[in-house]
């Protein structure tokens, strides 16, 4: 059976391996983790922009957002992945 292009997309985004940038957020009440992001993504960010990241989802989870834009890098990265 072929599968769709949604079909597609979804099936890789299941096989990425998705945790928090750091591993101690998963401990921590859901308003103060940082990002979820693929395991490819988390390897090739520097501790700088991780930190940025987790800064950026943070301040948007306090003012009540659920998502929060991704920075230029991440975003860069995920490109080839999903969109």
């Amino acid at each position: 059976m072929t599968l769709k292009k949604p079909q597609k997309s979804l099936k890789n985004w299941t096989e990425q391996e998705w945790d928090y940038i750091s591993a101690s957020d998963r401990r921590k009440p859901k308003s103060e983790r940082g990002r979820y992001l693929p395991k490819s993504v988390r390897k090739t960010l520097t501790p700088s922009q991780k930190a940025a990241e987790n800064k950026k989802k943070k301040t948007a989870t306090r003012k009540g957002k659920q998502k929060a834009k991704y920075g230029k890098a991440v975003k860069s990265k995920m490109k080839g992945m999903y969109w």
